[in-house]
Formats: C-alpha cells, sequence, structure tokens
C-alpha cells in the first residue's frame, strides 16, 4: 500500500519524513491506509506557503472567495460516496452518519461564502460632524486547524471554512487516527491558490506540537479534550497567540416528569450513543425526575438492547466500533470506576465481537443509583456508557446538572415553559437543546463554557473567531486640534 502524499503549496508532495503511520480500520483492524508522519520541515514548508498566499487571499475580492469555497463545495458533494465510505471505514462511524455529515460539510462551506462575501464590519457613531468612523474586520495570517478523530471533516469545516472566508489561509492537520478522509477532501481544495489551504499528517505530539509553536502560525484552531486545550492555551499565551478551543464535556441532561417518556427515552439514548458515544456534546449525564426515573429506566434498558452493535458498513447498523484499542480500555477502566464508587451496571459493559468482526466493539453500558459526584459524573467517558442519576425534583436536577466545571452542552425533555427558562437561565452551557438534542445549525454559534473551551464555531461568531477588529477614524477636515501638542497653546487661550 503506497504511502499518502500531502497537499502543500497546491502541490501532491511526498513527506521529507521516513517514517509511517498506518490507518487502522477499527471494524475490521485492516490496514485502509498510510500516511508520513511528517516531521519539521514539512511544517516549515507548509507553514510558508500559508504565509505567502495570505497576502493576496486577503486581498481577494470577496465575490471571488465565494464563488471559491462554493465550488469546494460542489466537489466535496462530487466526492461523497467515496468520502463517506472512506469515513466509515476509518473511524467505524455507520456509513449512514457519515453519508449525512458530508452534506453536512458542503453546506458549512456554503453557508460561509455567502456570509464572508457580505459582512466586514461596521459605523459607528463620529465625534464631529466630518469624521467618519467605522470597524473593519481583518484576518488573523496563518491558522493550523487542528481536527479530532470523531467528526473527521466535519470539524475541520468547521474551522477551515470560515477561516478562509475571513481571508486567513490553513494548515490543517486531521488525527493521526484517521487521516485518509481529508487528505481525499484535499481534492476539493486544488483549484484554490496555491499555498491557501494545506493538509498534513502526523501525531499531536509532533506536528500539533510544531504548529503551536510555529512563530508564523497566529491562530489556533483546536477540538479536543480539556487536557490537551490547557497545554496548548499555556504554549500559546507565551506568544500571545490567538486560540480557539472546542474541548471536552460532560454534558448533563434532563428529563422532567412531564415528558413523554417514550420520545425522551429514544432522545436520550441518540444523545447519548451517536457516533458509539464518541461526541463531545454527548449526553453522558442523564438526570430524571424521581416520579418516572423507574419507568423511564425500565424503558431505556428495553430500547437499547434493541439497538444492533455491528458492521458499520451495514444498513441495519445502529452502533459501530470505538475508534482505537485505547479507547476501548479506557472505557473499561471507567465503567470499572464508576461500579466501584456505587453505580449499578444493568445492561451491557463488555466487549463484542457482532458480525465475525474482531474490532473494538463495546455493548453499550447502563449505569443506574450513579451517585452525583462520582466518576461517572466528573470523568468524560467517551464511548457508550449510559448514566442515569435520579433527581427529586425540577430544583435537584437542575442543580445536579449543573455541579460541573464543564459547560459544553445541556438537554432538557418538558413541555413546561417554566421548567424550560429556570433550566435555560441557570445551566452553564454554550449550547442548549430543548426537546431535539444534538441539532446543529451553520447559523447558530457553537462552543463551550468554563473548561469547555474559549471562543465559538458556526454563526457571525465562528467568522469572528478568525478575523480581528480594526477601528477606522476618518476626519476629512484637515486642521488643527486642540488636544495636540503642545497642550499650552490650549492653555495659553
Amino acid at each position: 500500500m503506497e504511502v499518502s502524499r500531502i497537499l502543500i503549496n497546491g502541490e501532491w508532495v511526498s513527506s521529507s519524513s521516513k517514517k509511517i503511520i498506518d490507518v487502522q480500520n477499527p471494524a475490521t483492524l485492516e490496514i485502509v491506509g498510510r500516511v508520513p508522519a511528517c516531521n519539521e520541515a514539512d511544517v516549515n514548508a507548509a507553514v510558508a506557503a500559508a504565509k505567502k498566499a495570505q497576502i493576496d487571499w486577503n486581498k481577494t475580492p470577496g465575490l471571488e472567495k465565494a464563488q471559491q469555497l462554493h465550488e469546494v463545495a460542489s466537489r466535496i458533494r462530487d466526492m461523497e460516496e467515496e468520502l463517506a465510505t472512506s469515513i466509515t471505514k476509518e473511524t467505524g462511524k455507520p456509513l449512514c452518519e457519515s453519508v449525512e455529515s458530508i452534506e453536512n460539510v458542503a453546506g458549512c462551506f456554503d453557508y460561509y461564502a455567502e456570509v464572508g462575501r457580505s459582512e466586514r464590519g461596521h459605523t459607528f457613531p463620529p465625534v464631529s460632524r466630518h469624521q467618519v468612523n467605522f470597524t473593519i474586520k481583518e484576518p488573523y495570517g496563518v491558522v493550523a486547524a487542528i481536527v479530532p478523530f470523531n467528526f473527521p471533516l466535519l470539524l475541520m469545516a468547521w474551522k477551515v471554512a470560515p477561516a478562509l472566508a475571513a481571508g486567513n489561509t490553513v494548515v490543517c492537520k486531521p488525527s493521526y487516527l484517521n487521516p485518509t478522509s481529508n487528505l481525499i477532501m484535499a481534492r476539493a481544495y486544488e483549484d484554490l491558490p496555491p499555498g491557501v489551504m494545506n493538509v498534513i499528517t502526523g501525531t499531536g505530539g509532533t506536528v500539533g506540537g510544531q504548529l503551536i509553536r510555529h512563530p508564523d502560525v497566529n491562530l489556533i484552531a483546536f477540538t479536543g479534550s480539556t487536557e490537551a486545550g490547557r497545554r496548548i492555551a499555556s504554549e500559546a499565551g507565551t506568544q500571545l497567540k490567538e486560540v480557539n478551543l472546542e474541548l471536552g464535556g460532560i454534558d448533563p441532561l434532563i428529563v422532567f416528569e412531564d415528558a413523554d417518556i417514550d420520545i425522551a427515552v429514544r432522545g436520550a439514548t441518540y444523545a447519548r450513543l451517536l457516533n458509539a458515544g464518541q461526541v463531545c456534546t454527548s449526553s453522558k449525564r442523564i438526570y430524571v425526575v424521581e416520579k418516572i426515573a423507574k419507568e423511564f429506566t425500565d424503558r431505556m434498558i428495553k430500547h437499547v438492547k434493541s439497538l444492533r452493535v455491528g458492521d458499520p458498513m451495514k444498513p441495519d447498523t445502529d452502533i459501530g466500533p470505538l475508534v482505537s484499542a485505547e479507547a476501548l480500555e479506557d472505557i473499561e477502566q471507567q465503567v470499572a470506576r464508576a461500579v466501584k464508587d456505587g453505580a449499578k451496571l444493568v445492561h451491557g459493559g463488555k466487549r463484542v465481537q457482532p458480525d465475525g468482526l474482531k474490532g473494538f466493539f463495546y455493548e453499550p453500558a447502563i449505569l443506574v443509583d450513579v451517585p452525583q459526584g462520582s466518576a461517572a459524573t466528573t470523568e468524560e467517558i467517551f464511548g457508550p456508557v449510559i448514566a442515569v442519576i435520579v433527581a427529586k425534583d425540577a430544583d435537584d436536577a437542575i442543580r445536579k446538572a449543573n455541579d460541573s466545571e464543564y459547560g459544553l452542552g445541556a438537554t432538557i425533555f418538558t413541555n413546561n415553559l417554566e421548567y424550560m427558562m429556570k433550566a435555560m437561565e441557570n445551566i452553564k452551557a454554550g449550547s442548549f437543546w430543548v426537546n431535539d438534542p444534538l441539532t446543529d445549525n451553520d447559523a447558530g454559534a457553537f462552543g463551550g463554557m468554563r473548561a469547555s473551551g474559549i471562543g465559538r464555531e458556526l454563526g457571525i461568531e465562528g467568522l469572528d473567531a478568525f478575523r480581528e477588529p480594526k477601528h477606522v477614524h476618518i476626519d476629512y477636515v484637515m486642521e488643527s486640534k486642540p488636544f495636540w501638542f503642545p497642550y499650552r497653546e490650549r492653555e495659553d487661550e
């Protein structure tokens, strides 16, 4: 199997590194790709290309930028089948999820093509009648987009599309676990001016670290763990470098006593088990009001038992494998800690080999009687583990839901407007869903509070994350002003 080339300065080139990363299918354990473990020379070449290209790209008229980003979106749609298959083979995500994500990726480029060309700044009141004052928003320069494994193309698009629309150039580094779909999609960038978009591969500790420290990288856009985000923020802070960090979360989901239990069960299961639970905003803490807790739990166990864990390439599969052996081991250890802390495992929680496959499959676990403050409510369990916590009433549920250092997202199921308003006003979370978990909209900002990150993706806020304001003050009457030097002239008057 040939080693993939990387995209630098508009050309597909071989890495100067001799080290190779094998990309494994987490369902079959087959090797589905080989990519270079890029080195410092590759990083320097990609950043230099981006820096050189950024000057002209920023000066490119907004309409022309928009047309080029629309063309990227069109080419992505043309590659839908190839891209979706690649995502499933390297992540284990069910194929239906991968297909859906491709349209979302293309739509993100279309959205920012339009937003970027029509929104540059604003005017504000002048000090006097012969002044003009306005703000323009300028790109930072070179953006390092460091992308996680769980949504390799979608979370890339959330960074790359607004960064390019704002006039930046980009060096993208996908996760070393599944970089092949990003390299395939890079063909959609081939008609962009050389250097505007560059894609290199490697590990976070090596290539990611070199990008973070590189003096010509002006902004780092990162999605990943809070621990890694803190290290990035600390490193960037020494250079006063901008960061946009979408980090971890232990999102709460509350089921109030007035909710339709069947709908809440299906919604909560989806919110927790989508992508085998490997979603930053998945509902990792499910609080159910005591009055309906037993009925809810019984129905959830029945519903989860009906879900099919299996080959992600098959259309009837609901849940695929975890991404790696390490991820599987982490889940096993975390469930063991939860049980040690007092939680009761009532379903699943073991390795399985469906369809004769030897991959990293895990039967979804359901934990009940979970003590508030235990590992299952304080650690981000990044896998198919449902933790149910009983709350006395609505106030107790809201209090417990807000008892966390994280604040990425929160979901509630209710038809009670009072419950909705009270939860929305009291729970610290960057995204808040009512009866409709994990829905995204390109026009709505996404990001976390507290330990869940800095900055926002999507919407105008997402565009503004990749540009900084410059206030312009123009006085079109040239005359001496009383506050200019020397001050004594004013004093003598």
